[in-house]
């Protein structure tokens, strides 16, 4: 998932080591693939053919990654990886000659395999598709429009604290997504505007976080650090950080309503997650297309934003955002006189 090759799903930590992992939905495909092997070949006897091609090509992926390692990490002389990966690849292709043949035994695992390679392809492949466009803009260039939309009372009160997750690393950056949710979709006027990041650590048990004011009581970023083992309940972490703001006097509340606050001092408050959608207006080749859809419809069946997150569906808004990667340039149309 970190490598872009398979779509966001849920990650369990059984311990406190970082590494040791467990992936419900991994877990199923290999039961459901133990269950198609017994039903399939029925004897173990069957097995032996496709057993001895599948360890075959798992030699030939291991040799590859061994080529890596000692090409791009250890940085040998090229003369001394050829002969390492000579010795190597003659047993190796050896064996795949002898057992190519027997690959008739295996198809059903082969069209298995590929459905999974092709999974990794189309993730990895519109991932790279998407960094075409360019996503992250110059926060500094919005502050005054945000701060001007915050005080023009003429544009109805959207909410009060209005918050969008950010991946932006760099707190002078932000999604143009984010921008085009704010002015663009429809204007969404708040008293703070907030930009959320989630940073995991390798410490499993670590909850910090980190707040920066870019505008004071206007423009706010926060920056959590969690451990891999604590859930990101974002939810409630925020209410929790706004409350102790309000209570060192960092962030100020105003309202006419103020019957409003002696409750709940921190005010009402709403995310927006932006969900991308592939827009119509693209001129994209036909097999970029292809791999944009098949990309958008692994992702529906994937783990969400808000799920992964932990927000109440209550304080929560979900907006699609139109992925434009290749604008059409020449539209022919022709004005017909009446």
């Amino acid at each position: 998932m970190r490598l872009n090759f398979w779509p966001k799903i849920s990650v369990k930590f059984p311990t406190d080591i970082r590494g040791q992992i467990y992936i419900p939905s991994i877990n199923w495909i290999l039961w459901i693939g133990c269950i198609a092997v017994m039903l399939y070949f029925r004897e173990s006897s069957h097995m032996e053919a496709a057993y001895g091609f599948s360890i075959t090509i798992a030699m030939l992926m291991t040799t590859l990654l061994m080529f890596y390692y000692m090409k791009f990490v250890r940085k040998w002389h090229l003369i001394i990886i050829s002969f390492i990966l000579m010795i190597f690849l003659t047993v190796e292709i050896s064996f795949f000659v002898a057992n190519v043949a027997k690959i008739k035994q295996r198809w059903m695992f082969l069209i298995f395999e590929f459905g999974i390679i092709g999974v990794m392809y189309t993730w990895y492949r519109a991932k790279k598709i998407k960094n075409r466009y360019v996503e992250l803009v110059r926060l500094e260039n919005y502050i005054s429009m945000m701060q001007s939309l915050s005080q023009d009372k003429s544009v109805q009160k959207f909410i009060n604290h209005l918050v969008y997750l950010t991946s932006s690393d760099n707190s002078k950056e932000i999604e143009h997504k984010i921008i085009y949710s704010i002015f663009s979709k429809n204007l969404k006027r708040a008293d703070v505007y907030w930009f959320v990041h989630i940073h995991t650590a390798d410490e499993p048990y670590r909850c910090e976080y980190k707040v920066t004011h870019i505008i004071p009581n206007k423009i706010i970023r926060v920056e959590f650090s969690l451990g891999f083992r604590i859930e990101p309940q974002v939810n409630l972490m925020f209410q929790k950080v706004v409350g102790e703001l309000i209570k060192n006097k960092e962030v100020i509340i105003h309202s006419t309503y103020d019957s409003t606050y002696k409750g709940d001092p921190i005010g009402d408050f709403q995310f927006i997650v932006l969900e991308k959608y592939l827009s119509f207006d693209n001129e994209l080749p036909f097999h970029e297309r292809v791999i944009m859809k098949f990309h958008f419809w692994i992702k529906k069946m994937s783990l969400s934003e808000a799920r992964g997150f932990g927000l109440d569906p209550s304080n929560l808004t979900i907006e699609q955002f139109p992925l434009l990667i290749s604008p059409v340039q020449n539209i022919k149309l022709r004005r017909v006189q009446p």
